[in-house]
C-alpha cells in the first residue's frame, strides 16, 4: 500500500525517472523553458529548486553536489555563473508552471516551465503593478510599519492627485482663455463687416441724392430756357406789330 506517499513514480523506475529528471533540469537551466506534461513539470520543480538554491553559494563542495545530480559540467557552469546571479534576491519559487492545453495524441495534459527571472514580458508587468500593502496580526511592531508604509502611500497619492487636479484646471483656464480670444476675434470680424456695410449703403445713398439734385437742376435749368424762349418770341410778335401801326400814321 502506498498510503501517504506523495511522491510521483511517473510509470518509471527509481534509475530511469532520476535520469530523467537530471536531463530536463539540465535542459531547463540551459534554455531557460522547456515544454512537459504537468506532473514531470511538478516533479521537475521538486528535484531544480534545491540544486538553485544550492548555487547561491560559490564554492568546491556546492559544484561537487550540483554535479553529483545533474551529470554535465556546462550546465553546472550556467547555473552558477548566470542563474545563480540573476535568482540571488529571490528567496524561493525560481520556476513558474503555465498550462498550456491537453495533447492531441493521448489527450494529456501539458504546460511549460520556466525560469521566472529570465521571463523579461512578465517581469516588466510585475513592476508595472502597484505593490500591496499587507496587514498581520503577530506583532504591533509590523502593524504600526505597514501603517506608517501606508500612510505614506497615502500621502503620495493625495500629492499625486493635487499635482493631477491643478494640471487640469491649468488646463481648464488655458482653454477658456483661448475660447475668449476666438470669441473676441469673431466679434471684431463681424463689426469690421457691419462698418463696411453701413459704409457702402451709405455711398450709394449719397451717390443717388448727387444724381437727383443734378437731374434736378437740369430740368429747372431747361424750363427757364423754354420761358426765356417764349418771353424773346413774344417780344418779337409785338414788335412786329407795332411797326405797321406807325407806317400807317
Amino acid at each position: 500500500m502506498r498510503h501517504r506517499k506523495k511522491n510521483n513514480h511517473l510509470g518509471r523506475k527509481t534509475a530511469h525517472r532520476s535520469a530523467m529528471l537530471s536531463n530536463m533540469a539540465t535542459s531547463l537551466i540551459m534554455h531557460k523553458r522547456i515544454f512537459t506534461t504537468v506532473p514531470k513539470a511538478k516533479e521537475l520543480r521538486k528535484f531544480v529548486e534545491p540544486l538553485i538554491t544550492v548555487s547561491k553559494e560559490d564554492t568546491t563542495t556546492s559544484r561537487r553536489n550540483v554535479f553529483s545530480k545533474l551529470q554535465n559540467k556546462y550546465a553546472v557552469t550556467e547555473l552558477f555563473q548566470t542563474v545563480s546571479q540573476k535568482v540571488g534576491d529571490r528567496p524561493g519559487g525560481y520556476t513558474r508552471i503555465i498550462k498550456t492545453g491537453n495533447r492531441l495524441g493521448d489527450n494529456a495534459s501539458m504546460c511549460f516551465i520556466e525560469l521566472v527571472d529570465f521571463n523579461e514580458n512578465m517581469l516588466s508587468d510585475a513592476t508595472t503593478k502597484k505593490a500591496k500593502t499587507r496587514r498581520s496580526r503577530r506583532g504591533k511592531g509590523t502593524s504600526a510599519a505597514t501603517d506608517a508604509g501606508t500612510s505614506v502611500a497615502g500621502a503620495a497619492k493625495t500629492e499625486e492627485s493635487k499635482e493631477v487636479k491643478e494640471t487640469k484646471k491649468a488646463k481648464k483656464t488655458e482653454a477658456q482663455a483661448k475660447d475668449a480670444k476666438k470669441v473676441e476675434k469673431a466679434e471684431t470680424k463681424e463689426e469690421a463687416g457691419t462698418k463696411a456695410e453701413v459704409e457702402t449703403t451709405e455711398d450709394v445713398a449719397t451717390t443717388e441724392e448727387v444724381k437727383d439734385k443734378k437731374a434736378e437742376t437740369e430740368s429747372s435749368n431747361a424750363k427757364e430756357e423754354v420761358k426765356s424762349e417764349v418771353k424773346d418770341d413774344k417780344a418779337v410778335g409785338d414788335d412786329q406789330a407795332e411797326a405797321p401801326s406807325e407806317e400807317k400814321a
